[in-house]
């Protein structure tokens, strides 16, 4: 939006689009104006032409050129705030290639300490009951600060990285590929283990079965993580 005239602390902004359209008018205004202008009486009030046509075709020229320039201001604006051109195809940098190593030896952990990770017990000996929350915090589910915490933002931007192996490409993207899925169903069946005991015909062996199947999706969670930071690995920092 454009400030067009101040007067008395008062401001008139016009947006870029009505003064495009009023040059339009303008020219159009130009081209069907008469050549001449008659009084009531058919009689000839003004004879100089040239005067007036210099006035009109000034006035719409300067109509043009604001256009014009609100034109090339809402266009460059645009495209400096697409989000596009503002992500660019800047390659991860080496905190984000950390978080995938951090994120890849906690779920190695998980998996070797999985009962005990997925164990919760009551404080001064209580009773201890399987919980599937653990799943979704190594996973990157649960809070900002996980190392894994949409941790596809970094992928993407494996491809613009120097150097990259270009014959791992085709195997880095499929291995994407079946992180989101594994990731997708550890993140459903954690859920639904987590609510098993409470859900009709639900009990203890509801939570573990659905548990186990989350412990399923995190093993091949790994294993496309591990193929993921080989082909990263592959491109000298």
């Amino acid at each position: 939006i454009l400030p067009l005239k101040q007067s008395a602390n008062i401001v008139i902004m016009v947006k870029p689009t009505i003064i495009l359209s009023a040059a339009a008018m303008a020219s159009c205004a130009y081209a069907f104006a008469p050549q001449q202008l008659m009084s009531r009486n058919n009689n000839l009030i003004v004879s100089s032409t040239t005067a007036m046509q210099a006035t009109t075709s000034s006035r719409r020229d300067l109509f043009i050129r604001a256009g014009s320039t609100a034109l090339v201001t809402l266009t460059t604006s645009t495209i400096n705030s697409s989000p596009a051109f503002a992500a660019g195809t800047a390659p991860p940098t080496e905190a984000e290639i950390e978080r995938i190593k951090v994120g890849y030896k906690n779920i190695q952990y998980l998996l070797a300490n999985w009962e005990q990770e997925t164990t919760v017990c009551r404080e001064n000996g209580g009773e201890c009951k399987r919980d599937a929350d653990a799943v979704r915090r190594y996973l990157g589910l649960r809070s900002t600060t996980d190392p894994l915490f949409q941790i596809e933002k970094v992928f993407a931007k494996v491809k613009y990285m120097d150097d990259i192996d270009v014959d791992k490409l085709e195997q880095f993207f499929e291995a994407t590929e079946n992180w989101n899925t594994a990731m997708n169903m550890s993140n459903s069946m954690a859920f639904i283990s987590q609510f098993g005991e409470y859900n009709p015909g639900g009990g203890k062996d509801e939570v573990l079965k659905y548990l186990n199947e989350a412990e399923i999706q995190v093993n091949l969670a790994e294993k496309a993580l591990k193929i993921i930071l080989d082909c990263v690995n592959s491109s000298p920092q």
